[in-house]
């Protein structure tokens, strides 16, 4: 019989098909509204699923947070993936993801066009003057809701900072996470957990995309089955910022295939930073200039199919491997360390976007609004906008 009711972390049940509405309209606002890169994201997801909506818990959320840091992809598209999995089953993996993706990669779409047409992009800057000031304060506010759940011992503590440091010098993304677990995990070891290897091994889970992608994206013209293949392959591998996806598209598009130029890759670039939701939402950009609406559709499936198929092997997992002991300690690990690198792109978030005094009162007073008053970051993110082209238009 199917099911009919969704038990979130508070205790309600809620008839399943109003749950998905729910999470479906939360996205789709999300996806139009959500500046600011994964960081903030994240934070916004944090606030809306945990706080506002109690769909989850911050360990729970934290739980996520850790697994996707773990995996390839864009990591807030498949934070809100599995949210919506753990809050509304497979229905709500596909909602969660589509949701999220869909509005962003229409606007996208939509600058393409307007690329194609006149050979260059609308001037967003003055939005976003206002708008990353918004941001750093709901990544802030977001960052010390999610450490007072993560941060449970000194110990983590510990791991936090270290893992602050060697992120900000440059140690990689992946040693950072896999060596605070494992840290954690040797403690857990040797106050009492014996034998952890074989069972970490017999619970990780086995992803046959992994071993596909040294077969994609050979050289080839340009076609639309290539441009799939070639995007498929890069939502299956990639680790990292918009700095790696730059040199990555780079190498193939430009370098290897010559189906782009350089001004048109960092266009494209340009565009998955400044609109709002996935900056994954690149490949419809150049999907689009490449082959039409077709490409842009091609492209789009192409780059973030390979995270709705992660998040579908692995999501089911994850209450598993926080039961065991064993995972349950590398666990905790990883959730310090990404909390920890989420300190340090907030570092470099802020000394983007705090430029002036204005910005820096914007950051402050959307800080006080959003612990002293509980205002919606929505109405924020609109404030800090139309200040922005207010302060743009000023100094005109």
């Amino acid at each position: 019989m199917a099911v009919t009711q969704e038990v979130v972390s508070d205790g309600r049940s809620v008839p399943k098909p109003r749950l998905l509405r729910e999470l479906a309209l939360l996205y789709v606002r999300l996806g139009t509204t959500a500046f600011g890169g994964p960081a903030a994201h994240i934070a916004l997801m944090e606030e809306e699923v945990v706080r506002r909506r109690n769909w989850l818990t911050h360990e729970q959320f934290l739980d996520l947070l850790g697994v996707v840091n773990l995996i390839p992809g864009p990591n807030s598209t498949q934070m809100a993936i599995q949210i919506g999995y753990r809050v509304a089953g497979w229905p709500g993996l596909l909602v969660g993801g589509i949701c999220f993706i869909f509005p962003a990669a229409l606007l996208t779409l939509i600058l393409a066009w307007l690329y194609v047409r006149y050979g260059t992009l609308p001037q967003a800057a003055a939005v976003l003057y206002g708008v990353k000031g918004v941001m750093v304060a709901v990544v802030l506010q977001a960052i010390w809701n999610l450490a007072r759940a993560a941060v449970k011992t000194r110990v983590l503590a510990l791991i936090g900072v270290l893992a602050i440091l060697a992120n900000t010098f440059g140690l990689n993304v992946l040693l950072v996470l896999f060596g605070a677990g494992m840290i954690v995990l040797a403690a857990k070891e040797a106050a009492g957990f014996k034998s952890f290897r074989s069972k970490a091994l017999s619970l990780l889970p086995q992803n046959p995309l992994l071993s596909l992608t040294g077969t994609l994206g050979t050289a080839a013209p340009f076609g639309l089955l290539p441009l799939f293949l070639f995007f498929l392959k890069v939502g299956a591998v990639l680790f990292g910022s918009g700095y790696v996806l730059l040199a990555l598209l780079r190498t193939d598009l430009v370098v290897r295939f010559h189906w782009l130029t350089d001004k048109q890759l960092l266009d494209a670039i340009a565009v998955g930073q400044v609109t709002p939701g996935p900056v994954f939402t690149t490949a419809t950009f150049i999907g689009y200039l490449l082959g039409g609406t077709p490409g842009a559709v091609v492209a789009t499936t192409g780059i973030f199919l390979p995270s709705f198929l992660f998040i579908a092997v692995i999501g089911p997992l994850v209450p598993r491997l926080r039961r065991s002991p064993v995972f349950g300690a590398f666990l905790d690990g990883v959730n310090v360390g990404a909390l920890a690198l989420m300190v340090v792109v907030t570092w470099h978030l802020g000394k983007a976007a705090i430029i002036d005094v204005t910005t820096g009162a914007l950051a402050i007073l959307s800080l006080i609004a959003l612990i002293r008053f509980k205002i919606n970051t929505s109405w924020l993110i609109l404030a800090g906008g139309i200040l922005g082209l207010l302060a743009a238009r000023g100094l005109g």
